[in-house]
């Protein structure tokens, strides 16, 4: 029987192509999210990973269609912009319920059928923002760091069931996200052109990162992989800079980074 997987955040982007390699490389994938669509031997189910009813019917389909599961890629993710003064709660909670409950939820419904099957893995999609908080992206940077510390902990408590672990955090990557991130410039009369420089910087630097078929190779090789509880970085340069931070002082580490986004 062909091994089974799910993506969430499966209908574009790093989504998109893991799901198509996946399947590429023979495994049965279904993708979640809330607006995809089937597309080739990917299979879509309608769920919104904030949605805990929703997340649980999708796990539930999916082990009675198949009965196992091999691998889940928690990828939904969003990204806002803006000065922590200016943020309203709720987009601060809007984003937190995305990007670190959403992994939380659909890790807790996918436990059970991992830990049937055995020889399972998690494989939660980070980022590199989640070492380097970068100014005005504070949230995001805050949701990937605490993705990376749920990815640690977790690894703990499943390896005992066989259930490996593991997280990537790919440097800029060019994808539609770069578009869809939510952008608050409130605050200008306070921070003058400092949001909008930063913002656009990075914004220029994710339009000319990595294709999303680079991550998603790169997922698929940490699939096929035997370790747990390891953050693996992707793209050569990310490597060098993640490797060279352990060895200097934080503060000299934060003061560079935000000095790249002025």
């Amino acid at each position: 029987m062909n091994k089974v997987a799910v993506v969430t955040g499966g209908s574009s982007g790093i989504g998109r192509q893991t799901a198509k390699l996946l399947a590429e490389k023979g495994y049965t994938v279904f993708e979640f999210s809330r607006s995809g669509k089937a597309e080739g031997a990917v299979r879509h189910i309608t769920a919104d990973v904030t949605d805990e009813s929703q997340v649980k019917a999708a796990f539930e389909q999916v082990f009675s269609e198949t009965g196992r599961l091999d691998l889940l890629v928690n990828n939904a993710g969003m990204g806002i912009s803006g000065a922590v003064e200016f943020t309203e709660l709720h987009e601060a909670k809007r984003i937190f319920d995305v990007n670190f409950f959403g992994v939380f939820l659909c890790v807790k419904e996918s436990i059970k059928y991992l830990r049937e099957t055995r020889n399972s893995q998690i494989i939660n999609v980070s980022s590199v923002a989640a070492e380097f908080s970068i100014p005005y992206q504070s949230f995001y940077s805050a949701t990937k760091s605490a993705q990376n510390s749920l990815t640690l902990a977790l690894s703990g408590e499943l390896c005992p069931f066989g259930i490996r672990v593991n997280a990537l955090m790919p440097g800029d990557v060019s994808t539609g996200f770069t578009a869809a991130r939510s952008k608050s410039e409130a605050g200008t009369e306070v921070y003058g052109n400092a949001i909008n420089s930063a913002v656009g910087v990075m914004e220029k630097d994710e339009l000319g990162g990595m294709r999303p078929e680079k991550i998603a190779k790169a997922i698929f090789k940490v699939s096929q992989k035997k370790c747990t509880g390891r953050i693996f970085t992707v793209g050569g340069k990310y490597k060098v800079f993640v490797f060279i931070s352990r060895f200097l002082p934080v503060g000299f580490v934060t003061k560079t980074v935000a000095s790249m986004y002025r």
